[in-house]
């Protein structure tokens, strides 16, 4: 449903859905292979773990200095940018095949852009809000909690203005409150 399925009325519209989901899952992966991967350059094992909207990369107890949490945070949007860049500019006749699969190549580096510009805000718990939490520290806890909370809001108000959808700014709002609450238990 949130990819669109209600309005898939016919056979073209439903295989457009499921490409969509099947970009959605190869993109999720490569963003989780980043971390996995970079994490292991660091000597650390890691697992992936697909959930609902995503995925988590763990690194079984492994404890990394803070410059390469950040790294390692860092890698799965990098790997999606990769990916995206390496679709469009390197394999741009992928875009000119059939109808289905170059909408499908489309879709995966839409997706692969959209969800690591949107996972890059510093806001908790997204890549960009640990980002920031390994720049600034654990005794700038405070800060990361108000920068999350100051931009998670106004990005939930530009999106929703902007596509009138309210999946992603409803997230942002969970993140606002849970920033807000472990605000609350700092003091």
């Amino acid at each position: 449903m949130i990819g669109g399925g209600g309005s898939a009325n016919s056979q073209e519209a439903i295989l457009r859905l499921a490409l969509f989901v099947l970009a959605g899952l190869v993109s999720i992966l490569v963003h989780e292979l980043g971390h996995a991967l970079s994490g292991r350059a660091f000597g650390a094992r890691s697992e992936i773990t697909l959930q609902a909207f995503g995925g988590l990369a763990t690194f079984g107890g492994a404890r990394f200095t803070r410059p390469q949490h950040f790294l390692v945070t860092a890698a799965g949007p990098a790997a999606q940018l990769l990916l995206a860049a390496a679709v469009y500019g390197v394999i741009p006749d992928l875009f000119k095949l059939s109808s289905l699969a170059g909408h499908f190549w489309q879709v995966l580096t839409y997706i692969s852009i959209v969800w690591a510009l949107i996972n890059l805000l510093p806001v908790l718990p997204l890549d960009g809000g640990q980002m920031l939490n390994a720049m600034l520290g654990p005794a700038r806890f405070k800060q990361t909690l108000w920068i999350t909370i100051l931009t998670a809001s106004t990005a939930a108000l530009l999106i929703f203005q902007r596509t009138h959808s309210l999946i992603f700014p409803l997230f942002l709002g969970l993140f606002v409150w849970q920033a807000w609450q472990a605000l609350k238990q700092c003091d």
